[in-house]
């Protein structure tokens, strides 16, 4: 803060000279000026704490400003890749993912949705949802996962969902343990205006011996539908996730939500629910894109291009 000051005092003395009586000018000159500090991030804390008063410091393994020429692949796993596919999961029918479709570009990671009907899809194997069931055919996404776990922290993402029917996620999840959906965004539901302003938040159990155990159909642990001002699709934001051992957090552009803390004292109502919380594992981040059929499934009327799922950045700072 007090470079701030010192900028902004040195800045009000020149001009102050170089506009002489002229207060009008001048009083123009400094509301630019202040709007232009404000403008001034430091990139090295979350956006909602830029004192850092959270004492952060960067877990690099998991962080990445995506300004290199191809996906750094010792930090990152293309699903997919060498035919790894990590939990046995090729996507959500009837999309699949491609290793073609995680590209940087721009120097941000993109994760692409095609309407590509001549990709190799898995001859034999379905999903089935409601009752109908789906084969994997015509759209390619992508999925990718980090190589590191980590266990809490803050993550913060600067994205733009993709303005298609099919979700732009970033969720983590343990080994045989749980999930957090950080969001899953719908950037461009066709008929439904909530959900192209919407973070779906999730916290899922995928242990069996958990009374929430998602299959048994007692699960989610919790969801909650995070609404935002402005269409996901229509330009970059920045989400910011605290994740504790005893409360989630969720930031947008820099501010806490509203609707954004997820208790740990009120999810288990004072610990009599214990299975309630199943965040306290090591996490892998994964980025991906899906097709949810339950919310509409794209045509190749609404692919001409691919649609692309775009992340400047991710960071994640872990306490000092």
């Amino acid at each position: 803060m007090k470079k701030f000051t010192y900028l902004m005092a040195l800045l009000f003395v020149v001009l102050f000279f170089s506009c002489g009586e002229n207060s009008d000018v001048f009083k123009g000159d400094v509301r630019e000026v202040e709007e232009e500090v404000e403008t001034i991030i430091n990139s090295n804390y979350p956006l909602s704490d830029q004192m850092n008063n959270g004492k952060w410091v960067l877990n690099t393994d998991v962080s990445d400003e995506f300004k290199t020429s191809v996906l750094n692949e010792d930090k990152w796993q293309i699903q997919g890749k060498n035919d790894i596919y990590k939990s046995n999961f090729i996507g959500r029918a009837p999309s699949q993912f491609s290793v073609n479709n995680a590209i940087v570009e721009d120097d941000k990671l993109k994760i692409l949705t095609k309407w590509e009907p001549d990709f190799n899809f898995h001859p034999t194997r379905t999903q089935t949802v409601n009752g109908v069931t789906y084969k994997y055919e015509n759209i390619t996404t992508a999925a990718v996962i980090s190589k590191k776990q980590f266990t809490y922290g803050y993550m913060e993402i600067k994205c733009r969902a993709a303005d298609a029917q099919i979700t732009s996620a970033f969720w983590a999840l343990g080994a045989r343990s749980s999930e957090m959906d950080m969001f899953e965004m719908f950037g461009g539901h066709k008929t439904n205006a909530d959900w192209r302003k919407r973070l779906k938040f999730n916290i899922i159990s995928w242990n069996p011996d958990n009374f929430y155990y998602l299959p048994n159909g007692k699960g989610p642990v919790y969801t909650s539908n995070i609404q935002v001002e402005e269409n996901t699709a229509d330009d970059f934001h920045v989400y910011g996730f605290d994740w504790t051992s005893e409360y989630i957090n969720i930031y947008i552009d820099g501010v806490l939500h509203p609707e954004g803390t997820i208790l740990k004292s009120t999810l288990t109502n004072n610990g009599a629910n214990p299975e309630k919380w199943v965040t306290d594992v090591p996490y892998w981040i994964w980025f991906d894109s899906e097709t949810f059929p339950w919310l509409g499934i794209p045509e190749e009327l609404d692919l001409p291009k691919p649609a692309e799922y775009q992340i400047e950045y991710i960071r994640v700072w872990q306490k000092n």
